[in-house]
């Protein structure tokens, strides 16, 4: 198998062997690399791809392993723990032969990444936590009915609001990637600032995105929750929080913690964002992780 970095990190698709599976993974941009672990978990990759961040950045989307065409555990759909994708993260950068990247993780990728830089802080040379918390569970939930009751309120009347509301009531319920698909594409627009006002620019968009359904539960069928509260404060790795103002799941009370917990980590709230700045408002996220390479790498 080839293992020169060169020839892994040039442009296109590839798949290396991790723990005797098949990790795949997509390289678009030059510069320093960076790693990015996309949300769900399921989501498709291509959700967090950011031109944006390849003009300056090497950004390797990491298909996750049981998401899209990434191999399936025997287990599947229980088993993807933040420690299993976490080991995958690790056997990437050893096949890419690389001592050192950056880490991106959006929302449920966000915990991957909290994961993997409280476990492997050597092998990072800056973190980038987008949308994500540091706890999951009845108190993140309950934050998150509070902001989705204020999604409602700025957008009574809408004709969609109904179908949207029945996207977020229907995630839990899921039990297929047909289903988790449907209920996403459902319950977008609770994940954007201002969708509706901005309907033409991402209802394309929104109906290419597809899920894989992954039940977040071990093999065993416990949940894999999160709690990262106590162990944060100990986080030696340069970070920067990403959050979007109206972000209705992983909202800026989370990144005011995240930021609040972790030493000397800097904090960006994108004032007309939900949950994915990414496309919402794509130079000003871009421009702020440019800032924060550009600090992080002299």
């Amino acid at each position: 198998m080839q293992r020169e970095t060169t020839g892994l990190l040039s442009p296109g698709t590839h798949v290396v062997e991790v723990d005797g599976l098949s990790q795949r993974y997509h390289v678009y941009g030059s510069g320093p690399v960076c790693l990015a672990v996309p949300g769900g978990p399921g989501v498709i990759w291509e959700s967090l791809r950011t031109p944006a961040l390849e003009e300056f950045l090497t950004m390797v989307y990491v298909e996750p392993l049981g998401t899209g065409g990434a191999q399936r555990l025997s287990s599947h759909p229980h088993g993807y723990t933040r420690e299993r994708y976490a080991r995958n993260l690790l056997g990437l950068l050893d096949a890419l032969s690389l001592p050192r990247a950056y880490l991106l993780g959006h929302s449920h990728g966000g915990f991957v990444a909290q994961y993997f830089a409280l476990r492997h802080p050597d092998r990072l040379s800056g973190l980038v936590l987008f949308g994500s918390a540091p706890v999951t569970g009845p108190e993140h939930m309950a934050e998150a009915g509070a902001r989705v009751q204020e999604f409602v309120e700025r957008n009574e009347g809408q004709p969609e609001l109904p179908r949207v509301l029945a996207g977020l009531q229907a995630v839990g319920g899921a039990t297929d990637d047909e289903q988790i698909t449907a209920a996403l594409r459902d319950l977008l627009p609770a994940y954007l600032a201002h969708y509706w006002a901005r309907e033409h620019e991402f209802k394309a968009w929104r109906e290419t995105l597809t899920c894989t359904y992954i039940s977040g539960l071990d093999e065993d069928l416990t949940p894999d929750t999160v709690d990262d509260r106590d162990a944060l404060p100990s986080l030696g790795v340069p970070t920067l929080v990403v959050v979007g103002r109206y972000d209705v799941i992983c909202g800026p009370r989370w990144a005011q913690e995240l930021n609040d917990l972790i030493p000397g980590s800097r904090l960006v709230v994108l004032e007309n964002s939900g949950h994915l700045a990414h496309v919402e408002e794509p130079e000003q996220f871009a421009a702020a992780i440019r800032d924060f390479v550009t600090e992080t790498s002299v």
